[in-house]
Parts: structure tokens; sequence; C-alpha cells
């Protein structure tokens, strides 16, 4: 996530004190990834550092007000009109996890995989509600409309973000069956059932095809009604 360039997107629309940013940010992308006041500030003094925000002036309470520069809209624009970088991928805790557990000395890699897939459902039931949520305000043309909108943008990307998980979880436990299948009588399949036969899933099923729990589990939640539930809580 680039802190940086998201507080220089909400200092492009006027000068802004460190805990005004935070807010706006939150706002902004419904508090998915929370600030604290520390971050927002050495941010600060990182731009500044760097030349891309000034420090000039209080407001009528007395907070000091930061500004972006010229090179902080250059630095801005470029942001906006590159592609996210994708050659280096985040370490993903979930694919480093299920790496290791093959061939764990007792570790039930299924388990894993299977005690997964229900918190990764339970989430996409909670952003699916939560985006019934976001649209209301949205159509309701509320005070509020860009955050919103800003809102909304964020949970469709967390529902494909989980619907794509559990199409891998369920990628991965078919992967194992096929592997143990194939290797029946020849050990060497760390952590996979010794037959298809000790799994629920039958060792046929394609490894691309929609996670069994997780279809009906969407089903249920696009007529849910929409709760509190925050994207942080899970």
């Amino acid at each position: 996530m680039s802190i940086r360039h998201g507080l220089l997107a909400l200092l492009e629309r006027g000068p802004r004190y460190g805990s005004q940013l935070r807010t706006e940010f939150e706002s902004r992308t419904g508090s998915t990834w929370p600030l604290n006041v520390g971050q927002v500030y050495t941010t600060l003094s990182r731009l500044e550092r760097d030349g891309m925000v000034t420090q000039g002036g209080e407001d009528a309470a007395g907070h000091a007000l930061y500004a972006i520069t010229d090179s902080g809209r250059a630095e801005l624009r470029t942001w906006f009109e590159n592609p996210v970088d994708r050659t280096s991928p985040a370490r993903d805790e979930l694919a480093i996890k299920l790496a290791m557990a093959v061939g764990a000395p007792g570790v039930d890699i299924r388990a894993v995989i299977q005690s997964q897939r229900r918190h990764t459902v339970k989430a996409m039931q909670d952003y699916t509600r939560l985006k019934a949520q976001a649209l209301a305000a949205v159509e309701s043309s509320a005070a509020r409309e860009r955050d919103d909108v800003a809102w909304l943008l964020v949970l469709e990307q967390l529902i494909f973000q989980t619907e794509a998980e559990a199409r891998w979880l369920d990628h991965c436990e078919s992967r194992l069956i096929r592997l143990s299948a194939t290797a029946a009588n020849a050990p060497g399949v760390p952590g996979a059932p010794s037959s298809a036969a000790e799994s629920n899933a039958p060792a046929e099923n394609a490894p691309d095809a929609p996670p069994a729990e997780a279809a009906p589990a969407v089903a249920a939640s696009a007529t849910a009604r929409p709760g509190a539930v925050r994207p942080q809580d899970h």
C-alpha cells in the first residue's frame, strides 16, 4: 500500500494537517488499511525531505498545515499514469503457510486448507454485506458520495480477491488428491491423502473448478442483510 501517494492525492485537494489526512484516507478506503497518526507524520516528514510537500501556516485551531509542491504533483501524476508493478509481488502469508505445510511433520495440510477456506468464505460474506451498504449509500446520493464510491471499489476488490483465494484453495486440495492418486503405490507426496478414496472431493475434479463451499456462500451472502462488520475484523 502506498501511503505516500495516498497522502499526496489528498493534499492535491488543498492543504491538510496530519490527523485530517488520516481521517480522510480511512474514509476514502473504508478503514480497510487503518493508519495511525505516527505513520502519517513520518510519511509527511519524508515527503517534505524529498521536496514533495511543504509545511507552512496553521489553521484556526493551530494545526500545522502541509501543502503539495509541484514536484509532489509530478510524482502523483506519474503514480496515476503507471501500472502497479507486479514483478515483485508482496509476500503472501497464506501461500507461505501452505508451502511450509507440505511435508511438515504432524501437519495435515488438507485440514489447513479446509480451515482457511471456511474463514475465506466467511470474509466473502461479510464483504458482500458491506457492499450492499456501500451501494445503498451511493444510490442515495449522500453528501459523502465520493468516499462512498471509493469504498465500493475497494470492497469489490476485496470480494474478487477472496473469491480467487477460495478457488485457489480448492485447486490446492484437488492438486494434492491428483498427485496422490497418480502415485497411489509410490510414497513421495507429503501431506496428501494416500488415495483419492480417502478424500471427500473426487480426484477427477478439475483444478480450476469453483470451490464447492464458496459458491453457495456467495449466493447466500448476496441476499443477506447488510451488517456492520469491518474488513479489518478478519
